[in-house]
């Protein structure tokens, strides 16, 4: 997922989209230690992605205070 295409993301929806790519990550990472990934460059977007989502959390956090 791009920056933009978050920003338009409701508060619930970058939660719900956040525990998803989490769990994501989690059978990523799961998946290519028992046996390796066919593309192991999956890991690194599927990271950078939770990192997008949590940044933009923590944004709309701070701004509502």
């Amino acid at each position: 997922m791009k920056q933009i295409d978050i920003q338009d993301l409701s508060v619930e929806d970058l939660t719900e989209k956040f525990a998803e790519q989490k769990e994501a990550l989690t059978k990523l990472k799961l998946s290519h230690s028992v046996s390796p990934l066919e593309n192991p460059m999956q890991i690194k977007a599927v990271r950078k992605t939770v990192a997008r989502l949590n940044t933009e959390l923590r944004k709309r956090q701070l701004q509502a205070k």
